[in-house]
């Protein structure tokens, strides 16, 4: 709500009528067409909003479609430096960016405008980071926990982290599951990233869990309700998805790193330590390009050192 009521206040106060009306299109294309996550749509609103925010201060001016067309490469990287100036991480610089150019590349493609130096702004240098998957022996006992007479939500929990993990789904997949989206003879249908379906298959333990939470929930089923419900019968919200999981990785002394979407990291890792190859593994994850499954390779060789270090009578000389 107080990021609408910003974004209002923005485009009443610093934007003109035409680049306000292209604002409100822009994000129900995010939307409706791109069908991003909740949290990339806030993430990309929020991006636009402050660079917009900035060109009114930097030019002292109503922003419109002719003054944003006619933006200069100096002028983005002054905004840039700005954010670096206030202490943003690096990461957090390139994602702001990164909403940038959608919005600037969505005017492009709809003919609305062109500017002509978005495309020679460098996003700010990342470190190489890789995947944080948990160990198996991790990964099994938080899916092995002793949920006898336990609550409606503990089980909730049970079966989203086993279906995380069990079929490597992101966090928003699960959450955006419906009843009438439940496995059907072994197989998921999921819906990914721009609203790209896969098949991934369902493991026993997966409807094993499931049926037990749904049999426990309070709240009745339609094909159209949610199948991750939280305390008053609503979606699940993924704020507390994750609070779940800090919860149950203090009880256990899991590391830090263990957070839902490093459930979906151990399984592309154990499956590939397991054998299956990178084109399986890339299908079953959604990923759209075979480059950012190859972090798990990488993984997997770290994991091979650091055992030939430890191992080999002569590492120490």
């Amino acid at each position: 709500m107080a990021q609408r009521a910003r974004l209002d206040n923005l485009m009443a106060l610093a934007t003109k009528p035409d680049l306000s009306d292209q604002i409100g299109k822009w994000i129900t294309w995010l939307k409706v067409e791109k069908n991003v996550s909740p949290h990339t749509l806030r993430a990309y609103i929020n991006d636009v909003t402050q660079f917009l925010e900035f060109l009114h201060d930097h030019f002292d001016e109503a922003i419109g479609i002719n003054t944003l067309s006619s933006v200069r490469l100096s002028d983005f990287r002054s905004w840039l430096s700005r954010k670096s100036m206030d202490g943003l991480a690096a990461s957090s610089r390139a994602r702001s960016l990164s909403g940038v150019k959608n919005f600037l590349k969505w005017l492009d493609k709809t003919g609305v405008m062109h500017n002509a130096h978005i495309g020679n702004v460098r996003s700010p240098k990342l470190p190489h980071k890789l995947p944080k998957p948990l160990e198996r022996p991790q990964a099994f006992r938080l899916l092995d926990l002793d949920h006898t007479d336990t609550d409606w939500q503990s089980l909730r929990n049970s079966a989203l982290f086993t279906l995380l993990y069990a079929c490597g789904l992101r966090i928003s997949e699960a959450l955006n599951l419906n009843i009438s989206d439940l496995p059907r003879d072994g197989f998921l249908i999921v819906m990914g990233k721009g609203r790209k379906e896969r098949q991934v298959p369902v493991l026993p333990i997966v409807e094993k869990t499931l049926t037990v939470y749904r049999a426990s929930c309070p709240f009745a089923e339609t094909p159209d309700r949610a199948v991750f419900l939280g305390e008053r019968g609503g979606r699940l919200n993924q704020g507390v998805a994750q609070k779940a999981m800090r919860d149950v990785r203090g009880l256990m002394n899991l590391p830090e790193t263990a957070t839902p979407h490093a459930l979906r990291h151990s399984f592309a890792t154990h499956l590939l330590e397991n054998g299956a190859n990178l084109r399986e593994i890339q299908e079953l994850l959604g990923h759209a390009s075979l480059s950012t499954t190859q972090r798990y390779t990488e993984v997997n060789a770290e994991e091979l050192i650091r055992i030939y270090k430890a191992a080999h009578p002569r590492s120490s000389t």
